[in-house]
């Protein structure tokens, strides 16, 4: 039983999908198969236009293979793939090297060359090879269709409350502990400056959420942009995990972003950006501290 898409985010309308997959593959005794495509189509048709990803492939496969999906094929695409008609990627892809026994997708879907593909040529197809079809409808959320790009601009708007509830779990980023200006410290609020982050940062702005290191939780405090108060305009991830004490230079960090604070501000001067330095990670940390007690 086979399933096709993107799945970046893994949104709950992708976990509706999967939940069906994975249903209809246990009721046929046959394996429940995520088929995506590393990079995405778009990368090589127009790559100008691709979107930042929300997640990794390795996030991705992670995330579907913990809701019962037994195999991810992470398909490399190239113009071959690409030039092939949607009933030539039916027959060479689904058929010969797949043996689908039947597939799950949602309303949106399209396959072949310049998309010619749709459900409606796709149930078809399924039909002449003796194949279960199924299409998922869109899930809602409030008064918006869920989709990786309405999750995307989410968060490119800094509305990680929104983003959140459409994926079903707090929106995430990892990356790599680097050394910075050390001004949080001076300030008497450390922070770990992330670098090598390969999925989409949210808007500019003050966060509170959960940093997770060595698979611990800790609340924190994460500014997003420049800082205007000391006319640094150069956007940074830096990120104050409270209550954690430590060197973790060179290291992974996670975090996890639970809503947006405040924008970013310019200050008169160092103290009164310490003063709300304070009121920020005060806010954080009881707000975080509520989430990872409930977990």
């Amino acid at each position: 039983m086979v399933s096709i898409g993107n799945f970046d985010g893994v949104h709950r309308g992708h976990q509706l999908m999967i939940q069906t997959l994975v249903q209809h593959a246990r009721t046929h005794n046959v394996p429940a198969i995520v088929f995506t495509f590393d990079p995405h189509p778009i990368h090589l048709l127009r790559p100008e236009h691709a979107p930042p990803e929300l997640m990794t492939i390795e996030q991705r496969a992670e995330v579907l293979e913990s809701l019962g999906v037994d195999c991810v094929i992470a398909y490399p695409t190239d113009q071959t793939l690409l030039n092939l008609t949607a009933e030539e990627f039916f027959q060479q892809v689904l058929c010969d090297q797949l043996q689908a026994r039947g597939m799950v997708e949602g309303p949106n879907f399209y396959f072949g060359k310049n998309r010619a593909g749709d459900v409606t040529l796709l149930g078809q197809l399924c039909e002449q090879a003796g194949m279960f079809f199924e299409v998922v409808e869109p899930t809602v959320c409030g008064s918006r269709m869920i989709s990786s790009s309405e999750v995307r601009k989410s968060i490119q708007e800094g509305d990680l409350g929104e983003a959140n509830d459409m994926l079903g779990r707090l929106y995430q980023i990892e990356g790599t502990v680097d050394h910075g200006a050390e001004r949080g410290r001076q300030l008497g609020f450390p922070t770990a400056n992330l670098t090598g982050i390969k999925t989409l940062i949210p808007a500019d702005g003050v966060y509170c959420g959960i940093g997770v290191i060595d698979g611990q939780q800790y609340p924190a405090a994460i500014h997003i942009g420049g800082n205007p108060t000391f006319q640094q305009e150069e956007t940074k991830v830096e990120v104050h995990l409270i209550g954690f004490s430590g060197e973790i230079y060179g290291q992974k960090l996670q975090v996890q972003f639970l809503e947006q604070l405040r924008g970013t501000q310019t200050f008169a001067d160092a103290e009164a950006l310490k003063s709300q330095l304070q009121i920020d990670v005060e806010s954080a940390k009881k707000l975080a501290s509520q989430w990872i007690d409930l977990q």
